[in-house]
This record gives structure tokens, sequence and C-alpha cells, in this order.
């Protein structure tokens, strides 16, 4: 999962990029709205985390203008205000979640992965396809049963097109939801990366459309 942090605290923003990308998410940071604002219109993001006290201008502010321009990338308000008010505020401006400073990583990890799960159209936190689960709470991935070890940027990978499927994922979808922005990869990073979770997988799970991308399927499918 791809996540823009807007955060003015660069301690707290440093402090959940570790906690964050050690539990495999790809956190991208800006520190005002200003910034956010350009992520948001030029980047592909899964979630953004969204602190209402901004040095150039309140966050719901700029949420709401990104919802009235159909921007409808699921929103974390991140806030120290406790105030119901506030809260309806940023709920009234388009906010899909709340949590209140301070908090537990543990809790923005989960309510992430929630949000992104339900813009994905699934309730239920295990992504079932065939006989593949992938947990998304505990980002964990088991084989008929049978626990599979993924290195961070795999589980990325799979992560994505277990909430997309079972729809084809272009190749400049999975690089702009999956890599950094400063570090995307070209077209055969993103097939050796594949090769390897076919290769722990099975080669018949992850389908290549030519000239579309791929789809992760059941394994009594065919291409």
């Amino acid at each position: 999962m791809k996540v823009l942090l807007v955060e003015d605290d660069q301690a707290l923003a440093e402090a959940l990029r570790e906690a964050l990308g050690d539990a495999g998410v790809l956190l991208e940071t800006a520190a005002t709205g200003g910034e956010a604002d350009f992520l948001v219109r030029t980047e592909a993001y899964d979630a953004v985390i969204l602190d209402l006290g901004l040095p150039d201008g309140d966050g719901s502010r700029w949420l709401a203008q990104w919802r009235d321009d159909a921007i409808d990338t699921p929103v974390l308000v991140l806030t120290a205000r406790t105030r119901w008010a506030d809260k309806a505020a940023g709920f009234s401006a388009g906010a899909d979640d709340y949590v209140t400073k301070p908090f537990e990583t543990a809790e923005v990890l989960f309510r992430l992965r929630a949000l992104v799960r339900r813009s994905h159209g699934h309730a239920h936190p295990v992504l079932r396809i065939g006989d593949l689960d992938f947990d998304t709470h505990a980002g964990s991935v088991t084989l008929a049963g049978r626990p599979v070890s993924l290195t961070a940027q795999e589980s990325r990978l799979l992560a994505y097109l277990a909430h997309a499927a079972p729809r084809v994922v272009t190749r400049s979808e999975l690089a702009e939801h999956v890599y950094d922005r400063d570090h995307e990869p070209d077209s055969n990073v993103i097939d050796v990366q594949i090769s390897r979770l076919r290769r722990k997988l099975g080669a018949a799970r992850i389908q290549t459309h030519r000239g579309q991308g791929y789809r992760l399927a059941e394994v009594d499918e065919t291409p």
C-alpha cells in the first residue's frame, strides 16, 4: 500500500514512516496542504493520512477541495483536536475515518488497511482467491493453509493484485501504487518480481494479459 502522510511535525512524520514502513507500507510525506495538493493530483495513492492543523490552511479545507474535484482517495484524518465539532468538520469535508492524537501506530495501520480494503469493495479482512489467502490485517499470505514467505516488495505487489482481483491491473498502475515515486521501476523490474511471485505461488495464479497487464486468478481458472 502506498500512502501519503500530510503532517508538518517532522518528528512524528519520521516516526510514522519508520513504523508503517516496517509493516510494509510505502509512506510518502508532505509538510503542507499545498504540497499535498500537488501530490494527490499528480501521484496515485491508496490512502492519505491528513493532519488538520497545517501551516497553510486547515486540512479539512484542502480535503473539501479534493472531494469537489472528484479525488476520491480514502482519507484518514489525524489530529490533536478532540471536540466533536472538529471531527464533524473533517467528516463533512469528506474524511473516511478519524484518529485523535496521541495514538497507537497499530491503530493507524489497522484503520488504513480497512480503508484501502473497503475502497476496493472488500468487507472481510482476509482476501481469498482460490486457495490463496491474503490477510490484510496481518499482512500475511497462506497457500492451501501453508504460510508463504514474501519480501516487502513482493508483499506490496501481491497485495495490490489481491485487492484488485479479478480485475486486470496495468503495469503503469502497479508502478504508481507499489513503488516510490522517486524509484519507479521499468517493465523488466516488474516482470522479474512477478516471476518471483509465480515461483512461490504457482505460475498459473498470476495471469499475463498481453498488452493489458496482470490478473490474480484462482488456480483452476484458465488464462
